[in-house]
């Protein structure tokens, strides 16, 4: 992948069936509703006071979220592979749902999402102050993050969803014919290419023909280090994979002066690699053999202490080159976080159509990223870092560290991950 150092790309796909038996579509003018939408594609986005604020009233609850996730997705991977998703992409999606929720079902939601206490008009604010204000990140990084509803053709849901869809998380809006799946499946996975840069294909498999609707959010990540490497320093190296398992990887390494941490109380050694722009991925290195105890303590407010404990050190850093593909279905570790109703008969989605019973029949989330020198617009610049005469610690990343990609303006966890081994796709 040349032309970047790091790219990452993430979707999620809610997928809404009916949840009893109907008679035929209901019809409705669903393409006047898109109409509507799409007019008010080109308005102004409102003006808000406290925006800043607004968004970051969310921060401490989605990163919440991605480490219950993270847990539940970790307890669930079998052998080596490595975990890699959006906990943002995430939750923007079932917040999204939760415009259509009533009842048990919106409790559940909110109660996972770790919302519980906040009012729901607060929490579409605060995701229509993120959206925008992901929408105005530097120049010299790209992260767009959009969503999109996929509505069934003929089927009518309530306007109020779909207006407030389009006004708290710019969702857009297609329709589509479920009773061809495959050609439903064709359309949505069409979009989804068009909108990662074709970087996450066929995500949508197996359609069910009663589905009603399917929300979709895709977040992509492309950005180039800050301090890139040389690729003439990149070298051939062994990646322990664990005590019986190595790999020969392509490891990169640069000597520049970079913010860290080492805590050795908590087996771990923490580097902030920065991106240009208002980015920059922690990777966060456990002892070896400690990868256990660090996955099992690890939560926002250990981030929060790294951050505030992090130092300016001369570093040599040993980074391999690699791409991690992760696909999940989610809905049992959803229901293991609580989100039971939304996904059984007893659904309450009666705020997406009052005239249909409604339930969520899968939730499905595939992820990408990418990881390399520096990329070819980075070739020419040269940046001189002048250093301190002392010995440089040395970070290798040669067995399994955890990374987190954070957006600094939103104090967002846009991905985050396990990368055990950095050959596996």
């Amino acid at each position: 992948m040349q032309g970047i150092s790091c790219c990452a790309i993430a979707a999620v796909l809610l997928c809404i069936a009916w949840a009893a038996p109907h008679d035929g579509d209901h019809a409705g003018h669903t393409e006047e509703l898109f109409h509507h939408l799409h007019h008010a594609a080109g308005e102004t986005h409102p003006k808000h006071s406290h925006g800043e604020e607004s968004c970051h009233l969310l921060t401490p609850h989605n990163a919440d979220f991605a480490f219950a996730l993270y847990k539940s997705l970790s307890k669930s991977n079998t052998g080596n592979k490595n975990v890699f998703f959006s906990p943002l992409g995430i939750s923007t999606s079932l917040a999204m749902l939760s415009l259509g929720a009533k009842g048990d079902t919106h409790s559940q939601l909110f109660s996972a999402l770790g919302y519980t206490g906040l009012a729901p008009e607060k929490v579409n604010e605060a995701f229509e102050h993120l959206n925008h204000m992901l929408g105005h990140t530097d120049e010299a990084m790209q992260l767009d993050m959009g969503n999109a509803v996929a509505l069934r053709e003929g089927f009518k849901p309530e306007p109020k969803f779909l207006e407030d869809a389009k006004h708290f998380y710019a969702s857009e809006g297609f329709t589509v014919d479920y009773r061809d799946p495959a050609l439903a499946a064709a359309e949505i996975n069409k979009y989804i290419a068009e909108k990662t840069a074709d970087k996450i294909k066929d995500l949508v498999k197996d359609l069910d023909p009663e589905t009603a609707m399917v929300l979709i959010n895709y977040v992509f990540f492309r950005g180039k280090w800050d301090k890139p490497f040389d690729a003439k320093h990149t070298q051939k190296a062994e990646f322990h994979v664990d005590e019986s398992t190595k790999v020969e990887v392509d490891m990169m390494m640069r000597s520049g002066r970079y913010e860290m941490y080492q805590d050795q109380t908590n087996f771990t050694t923490v580097v902030l690699l920065p991106y240009r722009g208002n980015a920059s991925m922690m990777v966060i290195l456990p002892d070896e053999g400690k990868m256990a105890q660090v996955e099992a303590f690890i939560n926002k407010e250990y981030l929060k202490h790294v951050h505030s404990s992090l130092y300016r050190g001369n570093v040599d850093i040993y980074m391999p080159k690699f791409s991690a593909s992760t696909t999940y279905t989610l809905d049992d570790n959803l229901k293991e976080m609580g989100v039971v109703s939304a996904f059984s008969d007893a659904a309450d989605l009666s705020g997406i159509s009052e005239a249909t019973t409604l339930k969520v029949s899968r939730v499905s989330h595939k992820a990408v990223l990418t990881v390399d020198e520096k990329g070819t617009e980075a070739a020419a610049a040269t940046t001189i870092e002048i250093m301190p005469m002392s010995l440089p610690d040395t970070i290798k990343l040669n067995r399994p560290f955890l990374m987190y990609i954070l957006e600094d303006t939103t104090k967002s966890i846009v991905f985050m991950g396990k990368i055990t081994d950095p050959t596996a796709q």
